[in-house]
């Protein structure tokens, strides 16, 4: 028989999905070095609509501790001096023209401990997401097989390549977080 229409490579793609969002949102905290990616999230009521700080200004890193963001428009530093103001970064820009200059203060052991807390959280959501996509998965799977669409042998088959391909995102997931909980404990 054959395996009725059941798309592997979709479902690896959407577990990746969750794998990339968790990377995305890790790569927001403050890990006590400075990166650009810290102000990604960052938007900017700018020309009438919401944009993200990269479509105003540049972001460079020109020292560990400090960021440089290079506004395009002189008009623009006071909206993007308050989104970063507000953003909960714990960030206070000093601005020179249309240069705002970003100093990254030291972590305490306290806000490490926190940010580890806020990483695992992420890290969580991602493997639920990635879960999710599993249950999915098998319920298309048995739905297949029940339509007889597919052998019982190959439900198993494919069931086990699911579990499979999860296990393997979810170490991932493990292996992501676990690096990221080491860059923000190293002091």
């Amino acid at each position: 028989m054959t395996t009725g229409t059941f798309d592997m490579s979709d479902l690896k793609r959407r577990m990746q999905g969750a794998v990339g969002v968790l990377r995305d949102e890790l790569g927001g905290l403050r890990t006590g070095r400075a990166s650009a990616s810290l102000l990604d999230p960052i938007t900017i009521e700018a020309y009438g609509a919401r944009m993200p700080l990269n479509q105003v200004a540049t972001v460079s890193v020109p020292e560990a501790r400090l960021l440089s963001v290079q506004v395009w428009d002189r008009g623009m530093v006071s909206a993007v001096e308050k989104a970063i103001r507000d953003s909960n970064l714990g960030l206070n820009p000093n601005t020179e023209g249309q240069v705002l200059r970003l100093r990254i203060p030291e972590l305490n052991q306290e806000r490490r401990q926190e940010l580890v807390k806020v990483a695992h959280k992420y890290a969580e959501a991602a493997k639920v997401a990635v879960r999710h996509v599993r249950r999915d998965g098998m319920d298309h799977l048995k739905k297949v097989e029940k339509d007889g669409e597919m052998s019982s042998d190959d439900l198993d088959r494919l069931s086990k390549d699911v579990q499979k391909a999860t296990d393997e995102t979810i170490a991932e997931i493990d292996q992501t977080l676990a690096q990221k909980e080491k860059e923000i404990l190293s002091v």
